[in-house]
């Protein structure tokens, strides 16, 4: 039979590229899987974190299987990002991509007897062929999920097609109330002495239905009575067994979790789940946490999902790749529905190898996931317009499309457009459906725009489901205000927006899906925003865990069922000014607050109630009420209240802006902008202007302002902004900015001279 072993234990590791061993080395770190060399440098804001080949090393003894013939695999459960397995000094698998499994059989390279020597070279460096090329997110390396022995007779089950599992199911509901269950399996080398036993227990363990198949041909379809659906509210759970039989004798056995659901969407009716319509709302994940990098383990896996689960959300966008089998089991049990996809994000490679390993790890993707119940929607690109467009892009995501269909035509195709794709255009009508990342109320526009843009879309293209894949903005709970506004990084104005937000979405069931970005602040090496570098903080959730912003209540509020009520601000524990603005957030009709166990009045309202209060100086113990839900904090009335609460570059930017214009001197600034014939303009990209040290000062100095953004050459986003221009990335700020500032940089940047 088929013997799984887990050697996490026992590694060395060097963080650098030592070569390959030939016996363990003695001298190396000792380590346990899952590990990154970059759990602390990935989001610490210190500099460029490493990125290189690394080595690991352990031994071990090979497996026996009772009979002769067996065979052994390695399987690395996913190694960021590129990575090299050898065994006895002999390379046995060479793989591109760092969130999927792979295997390789390693029996001809073990020792018979005595210790073998396995080592793998990680390498998280930037590989031309390999995606993501550039994102805006930490590219952790090293063996971040951990690594198996598998022993199998020599006839067994599959290990060898994609890192799949070796058996398939598609549980397709029926009129009468019953499912039918395709079964298919692949059996390495059977012989006619082979079969494939099928056996189907409910949540409950009980057998339902079973089928025995010649293991040369072992697909099958059964039908299953009375079958429960699987749905957001109650995941029940099939479980599905095939076992290889060799006449009395099990020889090898795989299984699978599985669901009976059916799902559609519509675009005017949204996301249908068992006939029913069910808008789908919920957040963003990355697979990443305080000082651990990507190297999570299974409880913190399921600790994400629950987290996520008393939010209320009822799906998961898994940003930007493949995510743990951890992670997908949690969403099976607790009931998300699940969008998946592969890294083809930020920036487009035309090398046809590039494709190549899309196309790959789209493969790996669905043939390792399949039988997944969660997972209803296969995403193919993320933000890969930033760039720009071209015919080979439009043709690259039709093939892509087109895979993905044929791998799995029970699922729906999705894509997530960059706030600047145009509306119309060769972009849309690929995927089943669609959704946009805006941004409007953080990095451009105003929040108010977000309903109407929307509104225009649906109005303009009434055949197109379209959804909102990334919305958001910064929080950081040190940072509070009585005023609160965009990009001053407060807590209370990221609460603010998701409020708005929160309505805007309740109020367009159509919108098929939407997920908030991000569920959990994550890192970011190259990004250096609000006073905290190396992270992106849009979390409704810190990067440890450990606080819930006051976002996270508000949507806690709309989504959930239980009783709830939430106090903003209890961060924001100092105040000042004649009246203090208490919000409160709740899910029940009314609301009561008290002040010192004083009840200063009741609220009917609908989520937000906000109260007024004029407070005496020092503390006071605030609570609100609503039903049998109660909450507490305590508040200090100051005369003044702590600097710490404001950012400074927030005052910084304002000054630099007014300082930009009396730079700009009498230009008119309201005249049509001019492009003249060997000068830099605004229409440059970032690649071009950096030919000219000259113009490239001027623009990161205005794009620092427009967009907090600090773009040198090299370092940081650059690999993802440079193909772009200061045109279109200021775009993006939209209203933020102030009128005639573009036109100012543009006047200043035709006073150069273009370089050859």
């Amino acid at each position: 039979m088929r013997n799984t072993i887990n050697i996490n234990q026992g590694w060395k590791f060097i963080r650098e590229d030592a070569g390959l061993p030939t016996a363990l080395p003695e001298h190396w770190q000792s380590v346990e899987l899952p590990h990154t060399w970059n759990a602390v440098d990935g989001m610490d804001g210190g500099g460029n974190y490493y990125r290189g080949r690394c080595w690991y090393a352990r031994t071990f003894e090979t497996p026996r299987q009772p009979l002769p013939g067996g065979r052994v695999y390695v399987e690395i459960l996913a190694a960021g990002q590129q990575a090299a397995v050898y065994v006895n000094g002999r390379q046995a698998v060479y793989h591109e991509g760092g969130y999927s499994s792979f295997r390789a059989d390693v029996t001809e390279l073990c020792r018979e007897d005595g210790e073998n020597l396995l080592a793998v070279a990680c390498d998280n460096s930037n590989k031309d062929s390999v995606y993501p090329q550039s994102a805006d997110f930490t590219f952790y390396g090293g063996l971040y999920r951990g690594v198996n022995l598998i022993s199998v007779p020599h006839t067994h089950f599959d290990l060898d097609h994609f890192g799949g599992p070796g058996l398939k199911v598609t549980p397709r509901p029926c009129p009468c109330g019953g499912a039918k269950f395709e079964l298919e399996s692949w059996v390495t080398d059977p012989d006619e002495n082979f079969t494939v036993m099928y056996s189907i227990k409910n949540a409950e363990g009980h057998e339902v239905a079973s089928a025995v198949r010649p293991a040369s041909d072992p697909n099958v379809t059964v039908a299953v009575p009375s079958a429960r659906r699987w749905s957001m509210d109650n995941p029940y759970l099939y479980t599905v067994t095939a076992t290889l039989q060799r006449r009395n004798e099990a020889y090898d056995e795989v299984s699978a979790r599985v669901g009976v659901r059916e799902f559609s969407c519509d675009p005017q009716k949204g996301f249908i789940l068992n006939g029913t319509a069910t808008p789908l709302r919920g957040v963003s994940r990355h697979q990443d946490k305080l000082y651990q990098g990507n190297a999570l383990t299974r409880a913190d896996h399921f600790e994400d999902a629950r987290i996520i689960k008393e939010l209320g959300a009822n799906t998961i966008r898994l940003a930007h790749y493949q995510h743990s089998q951890d992670f997908y089991d949690a969403c099976d049990q607790l009931g998300f529905i699940v969008w998946a996809e592969i890294p083809f994000i930020s920036v487009f490679n035309q090398d046809p190898a590039a494709h190549e390993n899309c196309v790959s790890q789209l493969k790996e993707l669905i043939i390792q996931n399949y039988n997944h119940p969660s997972i209803c929607f296969w995403g193919i690109s993320n933000e890969i317009l930033i760039g720009g467009i071209s015919d080979k892009l439009v043709e690259n995501h039709h093939e892509l499309n087109k895979l993905a269909k044929e791998l799995d035509p029970t699922r729906l195709t999705t894509i997530a457009h960059v706030s600047m794709t145009p509306t119309s255009g060769p972009m849309h009508h690929i995927t089943d459906v669609e959704s946009y990342n805006h941004y409007f109320g953080w990095y451009g526009g105003k929040m108010e725009d977000n309903g109407p843009w929307l509104d225009k879309f649906h109005g303009e293209h009434p055949d197109i489901c379209l959804g909102l894949s990334e919305y958001g903005c910064e929080g950081i709970v040190t940072y509070h205000g009585p005023e609160p506004a965009c990009r001053d990084y407060s807590e209370e104005y990221q609460a603010l927006y998701h409020e708005h937000m929160a309505r805007v979405l309740d109020e367009r069931p159509w919108i098929w899906s939407s997920h908030v970005w991000n569920m959990f602040d994550f890192g970011c090496a190259a990004r250096n925003e609000g006073g905290v570098a190396g992270r992106n903080n849009k979390g409704l959730v810190t990067i440890d865990r450990g606080t819930r912003k006051d976002s996270y209540y508000i949507y806690q509020a709309y989504w959930t069922k239980t009783p709830m009520v939430h106090i903003c601000g209890r961060r924001y524990a100092q105040r000042a000014g004649e009246t203090t603005e208490i919000r409160v957030y709740s899910n029940q009709p009314q609301v009561e607050l008290l002040i010192d166990g004083e009840s200063v009045g009741k609220q009917a309202g609908d989520k937000v109630f906000v109260f007024a209060a004029a407070l005496e100086p020092g503390f006071h113990i605030v609570a609100a009420k609503a039903g049998d839900a109660m909450d507490s904090i305590t508040l200090e009335k100051v005369e003044q209240e702590p600097a710490i609460y404001v950012l400074p570059e927030v005052k910084e930017r304002a000054e630099g802006v007014a300082n930009w214009f009396k730079l700009a001197g009498n230009l008119d600034l309201t005249a049509p902008m001019e492009f003249p014939e060997g000068k830099y303009s605004v229409k440059d990209s970032m690649e071009t202007l950096a030919q000219s040290p000259e113009a490239l000062e001027v623009v990161r100095k205005a794009l620092k302002l427009a967009t907090n953004f600090d773009l040198t050459p090299g370092v940081g986003m650059w690999d993802m902004l440079r193909k772009s221009s200061p045109e279109r990335m200021m775009g993006m700020a939209g209203g933020m900015l102030p009128e005639g500032f573009l036109e100012s940089l543009n006047a200043k940047l035709i006073q150069i001279d273009r370089l050859s």
